[in-house]
């Protein structure tokens, strides 16, 4: 997978719990200031960095007290709070040494699986990244329940990582990579270099939980990898104490696991949106609108539209039909019917003076619109 990472635009690392902590021992500064400089160099090689941290529950559990995970859910969100203070000052410390801001979001699976927040989170992702900062993510545990929770950060990353169409998913923890079998039992035990992403036979090789700080253990990890290529990004598994892992990784050097994904990026997230979304509502276009979408790949914009039907909210699936009715596009509208019908066949500039606000200036960002039968 060198060259592949090694072309790769938007980038995810996640580092667990027990690199974040020195195995429950407090955060480690060393550790996270070195994580720091090299996400700096990857920024320098112009790359786009999103790091999803563990770390606030376990950094919690150690100024509030307790020796092992609590299970009780009240207990669980009180350390996370504690946790995440430090957890975010030491990163925002870090960063700044080299001159990067650094934003700290919370999400829950809510957030991913409502359209409207899911599109409002991507939206906030794309933008922090185009002022140059590092979101800093991690699940929001000071107000999630057992119901609702993503259940470890292995997960979070690969949502991430289909939220922004990331090409490459790094996880960084305490173990090498993946072995044929566990080799504290087994000495026959081969190391997977590299192996395609959803292999099934992956899942079988992985196995044992993981350790009493964290969640997660081998097989969440894979079963990462295999969600991640839904959305065409590739999977790296890597000890995360190796000297530069993450500068080495993207120069070309074979570090860990490599988990292969089949499709790429951008065909994966036309086929979810060709074939996945059952939409609710149309937007009819002029001839105008048609064109730019048909033949000059731009967003679609509120002056093109010439009619609104169906009842939706922001964020919802549509379909873009031309004048004669037939469906030439399918997308997630940035706007509710309602409002939608109120900026229709207005430029973009005169949004905030219809609405008194402006989501955005498209009605269908380029990103979140796929062309039918072309």
């Amino acid at each position: 997978m060198s060259t592949e990472l090694q072309s790769s635009k938007r980038l995810i690392i996640k580092v667990g719990s027990s690199l974040v902590t020195n195995d429950g021992r407090g955060l480690d500064h060393a550790a996270i200031q070195n994580w720091a400089a090299q996400i700096a160099s990857l920024r320098n090689m112009g790359k786009e960095v999103v790091l999803v941290s563990s770390g606030a529950i376990a950094e919690g559990m150690l100024r509030l007290g307790f020796v092992k995970r609590p299970t009780e859910i009240d207990e669980l969100q009180a350390c996370a709070a504690v946790g995440q203070m430090g957890l975010a000052q030491i990163y925002e410390s870090s960063f700044r040494q080299h001159n990067l801001g650094t934003a700290q979001v919370l999400l829950t699976h809510a957030d991913l699986a409502d359209r409207e927040r899911y599109l409002n989170a991507r939206s906030t992702l794309r933008t922090l990244l185009r002022f140059g900062i590092v979101p800093i993510i991690n699940e929001n545990d000071t107000v999630v329940t057992d119901e609702i929770k993503l259940g470890d950060n292995d997960t979070l990353g690969a949502l991430v990582a289909n939220l922004i169409e990331a090409d490459a998913l790094i996880i960084l923890t305490d173990q090498t990579g993946l072995f044929s079998a566990d080799p504290r039992k087994n000495p026959d035990a081969e190391f997977i270099h590299r192996a395609t992403a959803g292999d099934p036979k992956l899942e079988e090789m992985a196995g044992g939980a993981g350790s009493s700080i964290g969640r997660g253990g081998m097989l969440t990890k894979i079963l990462a990898a295999k969600r991640a290529a839904n959305s065409g990004a590739h999977t790296i598994i890597a000890w995360g104490r190796e000297q530069n892992v993450l500068t080495r990784l993207l120069q070309g050097e074979l570090i860990g696991t490599h988990l292969v994904a089949q499709t790429e990026p951008l065909a994966a997230r036309k086929q979810w949106l060709q074939d996945h979304l059952q939409t609710s509502g149309q937007f009819i276009l002029d001839d105008g609108a048609v064109n730019k979408l048909l033949n000059e790949g731009k967003s679609l914009l509120p002056i093109g539209v010439l009619e609104v039907r169906g009842e939706f909210g922001r964020g919802a699936a549509v379909t873009c039909l031309n004048q004669a009715g037939v469906a030439i596009a399918r997308g997630l509208s940035n706007y509710s019917s309602s409002d939608a019908r109120r900026i229709k066949r207005h430029a973009s500039s005169e949004i905030i003076n219809i609405l008194g606000f402006m989501e955005a200036s498209e009605l269908i960002h380029r990103d979140n619109l796929v062309l039918l039968n072309q």
